[in-house]
């Protein structure tokens, strides 16, 4: 059986920076700025739907109810790997991520979980064709902070 399809450290790297400017964004709550990374119809699975078709709805039911509740948003990218078809048209990452939830009386709680995305070249670039953020298991699925959003 043939090993996995490991990205080189080119595309790896690519990756780990895409992460890092993505995860900037969440935690800014700067939906403006992390829309282009995406493909139009992303299709997403997340805590709020079970499939979420297109970006604008991904950024109204998902996003929007995770985001401002949330802080401190951040991929841990030591442990990320990154996948990569032999012709160099799609990628797949997996990556956990931790953020930091609150309770309804302000205290915070650690919030990690996992993602996997599958991205598409398109033209000169990369874009997120599918997203699976999920929580790990005992994780408070509610979240009660209120920051602002930066940017719709």
């Amino acid at each position: 059986m043939d090993s996995l399809p490991i990205a080189n450290a080119e595309v790896t790297r690519f990756f780990h920076a895409w992460l890092e400017t993505f995860a900037g964004y969440v935690r800014e709550v700067d939906y403006a700025s992390a829309r282009p990374l995406f493909h139009p119809d992303v299709l997403a699975f997340g805590t709020h739907n079970d499939v979420i078709p297109g970006i604008e709805q991904w950024i109204k039911t998902q996003w929007n109810n995770v985001w401002s509740k949330t802080s401190d948003f951040r991929f841990v990218l030591e442990q990320t790997q990154v996948l990569a078809s032999p012709d160099g048209q799609m990628a797949i990452v997996i990556a956990p991520w931790t953020s930091a939830g609150y309770y309804e009386d302000g205290k915070p709680f650690p919030r990690p979980g996992r993602a996997t995305m599958v991205f598409s070249r398109s033209g000169d670039g990369w874009l997120c064709t599918h997203s699976h953020m999920s929580l790990n298991r005992g994780v408070p699925q509610t979240s009660h902070a209120s920051r602002p959003v930066k940017a719709w």
